[in-house]
């Protein structure tokens, strides 16, 4: 590990352009021991990867080891833009030490508190630094609002009691100061300014100028206010100034007998229309009317304000043009990132019913919402630096896990499927498929992160359609949903195509089509702890089918009695399913010497003197030789059928072929307990490459509270699957290490694909 002594810390502040895996807001480090040959770059390593980089000096920002390691807390990259943009919050931060009191955000509550504990919560080498937290014991009132006794994983890193402790960011917390508003303080009592943040306000700059309008941003310490104005000194409508104090009143001073305006443009059709007032709730997406146009916001709380009359709505909006944080007059009622906060009346709003097309998510999409480009599937170093970690992946809703696993496990880090997202399709069903790739992939893809609104818009757009009442409310079944969303919206071709074996000869071959296949077992099996290679040839065999075709992708759901009944408390994934013999009319090799088979025996397929599993095929003389031993001159071998157009058995050349294996790649897992879903996704070559994602791994609040969802990596998955069989056996599942055990005892959908027919490889 680098020794934090010789290390010079940065912020990227923009994102390079020779390494397209580094996000602006990425903390990078460089050691004395680095030295480049030019002057307009820097040798630098980001935190979580070991590969020197030379990125341009001018988007590397210095920091000091402590703000970078205050900035590393920060999960989402944007918010450490944010906070190095206005570093008021991070300066105080550096001045506080243990046994400073403070207040601390807390689920839209300040709660008074002591520092306690100011360092990691874990030592993630071999990085020099990791994100350093304030560990706060909770005070007075607000004794039993924390969570934890000072321990983080079983680590005590402070005692208190019960309940009482937190461990949070810097931007969650203020010092206890009572000269904190220092910007006035300076000033005469009776000539201190009546605004606060958040109040609307009228200026005059000079007798010749006109009355301008806009809204307290913040107070500055040279006596300036900085205010969103309507129009700025060039004229142009939205931007920032600075105002001198003195020439600013507060709006409802000119005019006490209309409330505040909060910057909105109220429409008669909006303001008459009492009815959003009762069908907003937390949680909704409504559109608002702003200076610069229509915008789109997620209601975050809603209640009285002081001095306002009329039920508010606290707004999250999407783009950056809003004043607050969640802060209204220097009170939290909830927590969003700068300047995406607005209080306005809730009649103000409507409910969200944008034209799809009209806006876009994250910028890289027209406007008409036709030429939407592809996004790859994400790298293992995208996952990296990307994926992993809360508030990753696709944030969970009212029982929406179903649909969150099953879209996060065939579209994070695959591509096998994405004809789904550009193939033509119905008129009326086009808006599902633009959401799906607009709203969902694409984030997910680029940002690493979906937003519950955006799932829950897909959910209503399914409802709507009629394809089921209770879409927006009740959980389903991942392959109801897969199975909808494929054969009946987007009328996908059928993923797989099979054959029974015992079609007459001389009819026409009849072939059975689906999207996904579900495993079934004769109870009389004899196996104890399975490979899903094993399950499947078992079904097929008892099903007496075969594959007509190999498939793209192949979705297999386990044998289970209902939701609770597993049939085998543990099943082994197997990292490739070998088809080969699964396949109707494919070249196959002999089980025994490895030649090309032209015969195979049904009945021998339990023998397991050949094989513990697998179908028995045979070249002619290993078949003759076989069925000579007593125990098998009854069984009946048949033809194999080979591709139209083979040389015929007889032929020496193709005696002597050795035909290829058809084999498909996992790379997802579906897994439930206690019915909620989960996921596992394979995301690059190596045997550690996996991560595990949880919509709904963790809750912030109540009521009205939101699911965090996380992404982790759990590497240590692949030491249970390199185990001999006798080895895993004997693993006790609660013992297992990580969420290991959730892979191999939870297992309900397998996601296969064929490496040759994904989109982008």
């Amino acid at each position: 590990m680098a020794s934090c002594d010789n290390c010079t810390y940065f912020i990227t502040t923009a994102k390079p352009s020779s390494y397209g895996w580094i996000k602006a807001g990425s903390i990078c480090y460089m050691m004395e021991t680095l030295h480049s040959t030019q002057t307009d770059t820097l040798p630098v390593i980001c935190i979580g990867n070991i590969m020197n980089m030379n990125l341009p000096v001018d988007i590397l920002h210095p920091l000091t080891r402590q703000e970078a390691e205050f900035l590393l807390a920060l999960e989402r990259f944007e918010d450490r833009l944010q906070e190095i943009a206005k570093p008021e919050i991070l300066e105080q931060a550096v001045g506080l030490s243990v046994g400073s009191e403070i207040t601390v955000e807390q689920n839209g509550e300040l709660l008074k508190g002591v520092v306690r504990y100011i360092g990691p919560l874990l030592d993630l080498k071999p990085d020099p630094i990791s994100g350093a937290f304030f560990g706060v014991e909770l005070q007075g009132e607000d004794k039993g609002k924390g969570h934890t006794d000072g321990s983080y994983l079983y680590t005590s890193l402070f005692k208190c009691q019960k309940n009482c402790g937190l461990f949070v960011p810097f931007n969650r917390i203020k010092p206890v100061d009572p000269k904190s508003s220092a910007a006035w303080v300076d000033l005469p009592e009776n000539r201190m300014p009546t605004v606060s943040v958040g109040d609307r306000v009228t200026y005059i700059l000079d007798d010749k100028s006109d009355c301008q309008h806009g809204m307290v941003l913040n107070r500055l310490e040279d006596g300036m206010i900085l205010i969103s104005t309507d129009t700025d000194e060039h004229g142009k409508i939205g931007g920032e100034r600075k105002i001198p104090w003195h020439c600013v009143i507060k709006e409802e001073v000119l005019n006490t007998d209309k409330p505040e305006k909060m910057d909105i443009s109220k429409s008669p059709d909006i303001v008459k229309d009492p009815a959003p007032e009762v069908a907003i709730k937390v949680g909704s997406t409504v559109e608002v009317n702003l200076a610069k146009g229509p915008c789109y916001a997620t209601v975050r709380w809603i209640g009285l304000l002081p001095d306002m009359s009329g039920t508010m709505a606290g707004l999250e909006l999407e783009e950056a043009c809003g004043v607050s944080d969640g802060t209204f007059r220097d009170v939290r009622y909830f927590t969003c990132p700068s300047k995406h906060g607005l209080f306005i009346k809730i009649a103000s709003c409507r409910l969200g019913n944008r034209a799809l097309g009209e806006t876009t998510v994250d910028g890289h999409f027209d406007h008409d919402g036709h030429d939407i480009p592809a996004v790859p599937p994400l790298s293992s170093e995208d996952v990296r630096t990307l994926l992993i970690g809360r508030m990753r992946g696709i944030q969970g809703h009212c029982n929406s896990c179903y649909m969150d696993a099953a879209l996060f496990s065939l579209f994070s880090c695959s591509s096998v499927l994405d004809c789904l997202l550009f193939q033509k399709t119905k008129p009326i069903d086009e808006p599902i498929q633009r959401t799906l790739l607009r709203d969902i992939v694409c984030p997910l893809r680029s940002e690493g992160f979906v937003p519950d609104h955006s799932v829950m818009k897909l959910r209503k757009q399914v409802q709507e359609r009629g394809h089921c009442p209770s879409y927006t409310t009740d959980e389903k079944d991942p392959e109801e949903f897969l199975t909808l969303i494929m054969q009946e919206i987007l009328s996908l071709e059928p993923l797989l195509k099979l054959k029974s074996c015992n079609q007459p000869k001389g009819l026409t071959e009849i072939e059975q089509t689906s999207y996904l296949y579900q495993i079934f077992m004769d109870y009389n099996h004899s196996l104890v702890l399975p490979t899903v290679q094993q399950l499947l040839e078992h079904s097929f065999y008892n099903s007496a089918i075969k594959l007509a075709e190999v498939p793209s992708c192949l979705i297999l759901t386990m044998p289970r009695s209902g939701k609770q009944f597993k049939m085998f408390p543990k099943i082994i994934p197997s990292l490739q399913l070998d088809i080969t013999a699964l396949l109707s009319n494919g070249l196959q090799q002999c089980v025994l010497c490895g030649q090309l088979a032209q015969v195979e025996c049904n009945q021998c397929f339990m023998d397991s003197v050949f094989s513990n599993t697998g179908l028995k095929v045979f070249c002619e003389i290993c078949s003759e030789q076989v069925h000579v031993h007593p125990s098998r001159q009854s069984h009946t071998p048949a033809s194999l059928r080979l591709p139209e157009g083979f040389p015929p058995s007889h032929s020496s050349g193709s005696l002597s072929l050795t035909p290829p294996r058809e084999k498909l790649e996992l790379f997802a897992v579906l897994c439930i307990e206690t019915s909620h879903y989960v996921s596992f996704v394979k995301h690059g070559p190596k045997k550690t490459d996996w991560i595990f994602f949880d919509s709904m791994a963790d809750r912030e609040g109540e009521t009205y509270g939101f699911n965090i969802p996380e992404v982790k990596a759990c590497p240590e998955v692949a030491r249970y699957l390199t185990m001999t069989l006798a080895e895993l056996a004997k693993q006790v599942p609660r013992e297992m290490d990580g969420v290991a055990k959730r892979l191999f005892c939870d297992g309900y959908m397998y996601l296969y694909q064929s490496p040759s027919m994904a989109l982008y490889r």
